[in-house]
């Protein structure tokens, strides 16, 4: 006998309703009981979508889009880019936001493949630079593309979409060196992602290759959050020896750290120079604009989702790596100190 929506409540001790709020991934629910059911769905090997089991001779059309990022800006134009890339080729996507620290991660992940027939998925970091994580997915025969910092595949796991972080951190900080400012503050995105040590290093190796002493007070831990830009820029414009410029990790945490610094009246740029990265929204929405470097996330998105078509009809020419680096676009928010 198979297992029911009725022996999945029972065995988790919830109600029916409950385990269909979990099935439609609803966001309502909380991380516990979601866990507490996926563990119930896993032991009795529960299979909700009958009729596409029944239909597993037949060819599947939908692509998955798995994150976890708090960057709205991001995720939209992610989903932009491959939308664009699944209309074009007549796919669908099915779009599925998940907690990456979640302990029953892979339970959840291998429930969704399951129950929506995913052909392929493309993953963006944390889920990305986690080789068990990837693994296990192709293990469930679906194809993988990732999106991933760095200027090489790390594996061959998958084929990838690789960002160089490092050399556009490097050219945003030779920037700021080209203008006078020996004294630079860098502030970091969340550790979990590749790219906050990417542009951090490209931060180091820029400094190094123009003679410039790193100062690890300089230096700061952070998360791609506004409110860490603010947090940030006050504690380094406390120091005693304070920079006179900011590179910021992402253009959120620029913005951020171009509001406290105008809550403490310095002047932006006369007073101190601030640049982000990415080129979101952001950078342009704020007075002074940003400085930035340009991430196409659209169209990075758009060309990791055609490179998994392909690999899905088998109709690559062997292509498994492509590279973007994003270019620096010089604004406002990036000067001479003159006072």
């Amino acid at each position: 006998m198979k297992a029911t929506i009725n022996d999945v409540a029972k065995h988790a001790g919830v109600s029916i309703k409950t385990v269909s709020r979990v099935m439609n991934n609803e966001p309502s629910v909380r991380e516990a009981t979601k866990e507490k059911v996926m563990a119930s769905v896993v032991a009795l090997d529960y299979q909700p979508n009958l009729a596409a089991r029944n239909l597993a001779g037949t060819k599947s059309y939908s692509i998955a889009f798995i994150y976890d990022n708090p960057n709205a800006y991001y995720v939209i134009d992610m989903q932009n880019g491959i939308l664009k890339a699944c209309k074009a080729q007549g796919y669908e996507l099915v779009i599925h936001p998940c907690n990456a620290q979640s302990k029953n991660i892979l339970d959840e992940i291998t429930l969704m493949v399951k129950m929506s027939r995913i052909a392929g998925i493309v993953l963006t970091p944390p889920f990305s630079e986690n080789p068990e994580f990837v693994e296990h997915l192709t293990n469930l025969d679906v194809k993988v593309v990732r999106i991933m910092s760095g200027e090489q595949a790390p594996d061959t796991l998958s084929p990838c979409v690789m960002v160089n972080d490092h050399k556009a951190a490097f050219d945003i900080t030779e920037h700021l060196i080209e203008l006078g400012h020996q004294r630079i503050g860098f502030i970091a995105g969340g550790k979990e992602h590749n790219s906050s040590a990417e542009r951090l290093n490209g931060y180091k190796d820029a400094m190094k290759a123009n003679g410039i002493a790193l100062d690890d007070k300089l230096m700061i831990d952070g998360e791609y959050s506004f409110e860490s830009g603010v947090e940030g820029a006050k504690y380094l414009m406390a120091l005693d020896n304070k920079p006179s410029a900011i590179f910021s990790c992402n253009d959120e945490i620029a913005a951020g750290a171009l509001f406290a610094s105008r809550l403490m009246n310095i002047d932006i740029p006369n007073q101190l120079s601030i640049a982000g990265f990415e080129n979101s929204p952001f950078s342009r929405q704020t007075w002074p604009k940003l400085t930035t470097a340009n991430q196409p996330t659209a169209q990075i998105a758009e060309n990791a989702t055609k490179l998994l078509i392909s690999q899905i009809k088998k109709a690559n020419d062997g292509k498994t790596v492509e590279q973007f680096t994003p270019e620096l676009v010089v604004r406002d928010s990036t000067g001479n100190i003159t006072a």
